[in-house]
């Protein structure tokens, strides 16, 4: 089996790399060789490689950003992957396809489930809701794994980047009204490399699913945690857990609105591939952990 792996460089697309590589031959490409702000160049680079599978993790990520650069975020996230889809259903190709729990307005209380109505808030939701029906549409066999507030050891994110305020300021204000599943980039390339699996057994369909770490908690919990977990790690912190307080997201505002609801319903993934998904602390306090006892994060 012939995998091939774009976005190699972002933070799933890092992980993938251990997952993937077990179950055939990998190829990998970065930007600078597939890229997907112009999908017309993708169908050589697609050709050229003749994969069996596709996994595309890679995205245009930057939420705010978004709202103003709208034409490189429609190229990347909607049109590039219409070109990537209809390239595997010609070949008859399996994709999976990474999504975003920001394709939901949040109004919901409880979980979403995969089937609910999507009605994403914001330019880089709709985009991403629209590389989702680009694929559906295209009729090529695919996993859509939808994921939320991803993090990991690697690039730029919220652990890194509460780490490293923790650090540097005496208080640390964090909204408080946005409800969500912290899931490690490790647990989305483990479970993708089980789905594939799983998918060339007959136990997981062509579908949407929802991938994350189970329980739910606040941004601002999520940033107490990491900050109590490095500090009883030993790192030099200044605000400590009782020092970061919560706000409402209108003290917060961005150019992009969020979904105050977040949770993602993961029981149909959990059931196809006879898993049960992880606390979202568990992988938390294990990147914690590994950065605050590195180089990167001295203590």
């Amino acid at each position: 089996m012939k995998i091939l792996l774009l976005g190699k460089t972002g933070q799933v697309g890092s992980e993938l790399h251990r997952t993937l590589l077990p179950l055939g031959e990998l190829i990998t490409l970065s930007r600078a060789e597939a890229d997907l702000e112009v999908p017309a160049s993708l169908i050589d680079v697609l050709a050229a490689h003749s994969p069996d599978v596709i996994v595309n993790a890679a995205a245009y990520t930057a939420v705010d950003k978004a709202e103003s650069n709208t034409q490189t975020a429609h190229a990347i996230n909607a049109e590039s992957v219409a070109v990537i889809a209809q390239y595997a259903r010609s070949r008859g190709a399996l994709l999976v396809h990474y999504s975003t729990d920001y394709v939901f307005d949040g109004a919901k209380t409880a979980a979403y489930e995969p089937s609910d109505i999507t009605n994403p808030l914001s330019v880089y939701g709709r985009t991403k809701r629209q590389g989702e029906e680009a694929i559906v549409a295209s009729g090529c066999p695919f996993l859509i794994l939808r994921t939320s507030w991803v993090f990991s050891a690697h690039g730029s994110n919220f652990v890194k980047t509460i780490l490293r305020l923790a650090k540097e300021r005496d208080e640390l204000r964090i909204v408080a009204d946005q409800h969500g599943a912290p899931t490690s980039a490790e647990l989305i390339a483990d479970v993708t490399a089980l789905a594939i699996a799983g998918f060339r057994q007959g136990l997981c369909k062509s579908g949407i699913y929802h991938l994350t770490a189970a329980g739910r908690t606040t941004w601002h919990g999520f940033a107490r945690h990491i900050v109590s977990r490095a500090t009883a790690n030993g790192a030099a912190i200044k605000a400590n857990s009782e020092k970061i307080h919560p706000i409402p997201t209108d003290d917060y505002p961005l150019p992009a609105p969020r979904p105050k609801n977040s949770c993602l319903d993961t029981s149909a993934l959990s059931e196809a591939l006879l898993l049960q998904f992880p606390d979202w602390t568990v992988h938390v306090n294990r990147t914690v952990d590994q950065l605050t006892t590195s180089m990167e994060y001295p203590l």
